[in-house]
């Protein structure tokens, strides 16, 4: 029995007196939103106070998951809070070593998985619907803050949105910036094939000239005091007046330079953002390119996509290292966040 009980504790980590190893906390929430049939899935990753058992989160076939306590008790005090939006056809899940860094930092960190846009469910034609993915975030803020166990520890005064790719204009979007439809139509005739975002819509089918209304909509969200976005979207097509009127805080990354995107260049070679926003710090992180944001992979990772003739998701630039790409990402994070 004492065997048992043993390696019972040890598969959870709690024989010492502190936590065994430096994971976070990792719970999940099913939030109903008006704007959705079905119900939403979330996530809430924060410092852990007392520990459970480790479970794996995003581990798949191709790329390395990341550890943390399921449903642990959250740490003593209140911690600043991230509002996470991933890219088109990623989840929530599959970007948990951003989460995972943040919250042994010090921060929460609340995700979704955008019906529509995540994985195993991309549709170019419902990922230009830009109003229901930041609707999304904002309903599940409403549901971690009827959550008392995670309520009572977020610091309101400090709260985030923090997206990459299409999630980076969502995260944008939150804070107050708003997309024209007609300007995003003249952006795609002039980059053609140079924009993967227009080339995924034009695969869908997507008419340009017609995009839906949700599209230019008004989305701030109140409750967020600034921004990060890390290589966004849809940013040729900011509306001046919204830019003007974005004054919180906002940081901007960029990922690569003789690899970097046409289409998220946020820098004066591209749609120049980062000079235009009132407030905006923009960073450059390099040698890497937009997948490099991606988990880690595994060894057999590359060759598996390969064979399916998918995209090359895992083949970083030369010199690039994923994951001191990733730790410098955490690191400008937590620095333009005070943690």
């Amino acid at each position: 029995m004492k065997k048992l009980l043993s390696a019972f504790l040890i598969g959870m980590g709690l024989t010492g007196g502190a936590l065994a190893q430096p994971f976070a906390g990792y719970d999940r929430l099913t939030v109903k939103a008006d704007h959705r049939p079905s119900v939403l899935a979330a996530s809430v990753w924060y410092p852990a106070g007392t520990p459970t058992y480790r479970g794996l989160v995003g581990d798949n076939a191709v790329f390395q998951g990341t550890s943390a306590y399921v449903g642990a008790g959250v740490a003593e005090g209140r911690f600043p809070l991230f509002v996470l939006s991933h890219g088109s056809g990623g989840n929530m899940d599959a970007i948990s070593w951003l989460s995972s860094a943040l919250a042994l930092r010090g921060a929460m960190v609340l995700a979704v998985n955008h019906p529509g846009s995540t994985s195993g469910d991309s549709s170019p034609r419902r990922s230009v619907r830009l109003d229901e993915r930041a609707a999304d975030l904002s309903a599940v803020l409403d549901a971690l803050f009827d959550e008392p166990a995670f309520a009572d520890h977020v610091d309101r005064s400090r709260i985030a949105s923090l997206g990459f790719s299409l999630g980076g204009a969502t995260a944008l979007n939150l804070a107050g910036l708003r997309f024209d439809p007609d300007a995003f139509a003249d952006y795609c005739a002039w980059i053609g094939d140079g924009g993967q975002d227009c080339v995924f819509f034009s695969k869908g089918g997507v008419d340009l000239n017609a995009l839906p209304d949700g599209f230019g909509a008004e989305l701030r969200d109140d409750r967020i005091g600034r921004a990060i976005a890390i290589d966004p979207g849809m940013t040729y097509a900011a509306t001046p007046e919204s830019i003007a009127g974005t004054d919180m805080p906002v940081l901007l990354i960029n990922l690569g330079e003789a690899h970097l995107f046409k289409a998220a260049d946020v820098g004066p070679d591209g749609s120049d953002l980062a000079g235009k926003l009132p407030s905006a710090v923009l960073k450059t992180i390099a040698p890497a390119h937009h997948f490099t944001f991606l988990a880690e992979c595994k060894p057999e990772g590359a060759a598996m996509l390969a064979e399916e003739k998918d995209d090359p998701v895992c083949d970083d630039p030369e010199g690039a290292d994923r994951a001191a790409v990733h730790e410098a990402i955490v690191e400008e994070i937590a620095a333009f966040a005070g943690l």
